[in-house]
């Protein structure tokens, strides 16, 4: 039986795959840790425990009491927070996943998940349908990190057999939690602006486009990767990922069909410069290829579903 362990499980991406996991792998073998445990209340499907990834003991104490057989290390400090603090965002993004790498390696544990991200491209990227293998050359730290943790992922598995299996994640949005620290944050802010009838301000142009994921669809690609085949994985740094992609233009455009004296005006700011470094279509062709994804959310399907459900949801 599966002990499934998810570090940083409050964030935006957690908060709704652990959700899942407790769904498929039962309450009891799942168990939510995050470093603020008032945000761990909202977790009335597992188990949870207040857990700092920085502290390699603790981690280590609670796989082995917990018999552990996955971990999927999800804390990370993102892009625009990154920039901000960047020794620091590289010490937590870089020694945590290293020390769950080696913790993998000597306790022979089942599988590791670890998400990267569309900023492991950089502005010699190509930007349309960037493919999977490409000149990357992140210029922020986050985008950094990202990609000297994909380049240490392949290294385990190569070297050691640790069986970790990641997606290059684009803007996820979703209604089940607040923006995070993220420069594509705008695209989850931009619903509860409208929904509360307040004027939106973007801090992207509005010809910005990048690659966005609605939140379900993240969350069934995680899962499907991770209940695939060993032999089906056929990379190990980290898939490209992708549904769909749209500027604050158009999606301001979706949201005024259902609202339509919604407002909005553009005053981009430092987090411009790291949205022009990054594509603005993802080819995910390896992920359709190897173990059959499919995104089910477009722009317009995605700004229906939120708007139905985000007026009513508690956070």
């Amino acid at each position: 039986m599966e002990s499934v362990l998810i570090i940083g499980a409050a964030g935006q991406l957690g908060s709704e795959l652990t959700q899942a996991l407790a769904e498929i792998h039962g309450g009891e073998q799942v168990i939510a840790t995050d470093i603020n445990p008032k945000s761990l209340e909202k977790f009335d499907c597992c188990k949870t425990k207040v857990l700092d990834v920085m502290d390699d003991a603790a981690v280590r104490r609670l796989v082995k009491s917990e018999s552990v057989t996955q971990i999927y290390h999800l804390a990370a400090v993102l892009s625009a927070t990154g920039e901000k603090n960047p020794l620091f965002a590289w010490r937590l993004n870089m020694d945590s996943l290293l020390s769950i790498l080696e913790l993998a390696k000597e306790e022979k544990m089942d599988k590791i998940y670890w998400p990267s991200s569309i900023a492991v491209f950089g502005p010699n990227t190509p930007k349309v349908q960037t493919p999977q293998y490409c000149v990357k050359e992140p210029n922020t730290v986050y985008g950094i990190s990202k990609q000297a943790g994909e380049r240490w992922c392949e290294y385990y598995f190569e070297k050691y057999g640790v069986d970790v299996r990641s997606l290059r994640y684009p803007g996820l949005i979703g209604y089940k939690s607040l923006p995070g620290g993220g420069t594509t944050d705008y695209a989850v802010d931009i619903y509860h602006k409208a929904i509360a009838g307040e004027h939106f301000v973007s801090f992207l142009r509005e010809d910005s486009y990048l690659p966005m994921m609605y939140m379900p669809d993240a969350i069934k690609a995680t899962i499907q990767l991770m209940q695939a085949p060993r032999e089906s994985v056929k990379i190990r740094s980290s898939y490209n990922l992708s549904a769909m992609s749209f500027c604050p233009r158009e999606i301001y455009e979706s949201i005024k069909l259902h609202y339509p004296d919604f407002k909005i005006s553009y005053e981009p700011d430092f987090r411009q410069a790291i949205a022009d470094s990054w594509p603005d279509s993802i080819d995910d062709s390896r992920a359709r290829q190897d173990w059959g994804w499919q995104h089910d959310f477009d722009l317009a399907k995605m700004t229906a579903d939120i708007l139905k459900h985000l007026p009513t949801y508690k956070f």
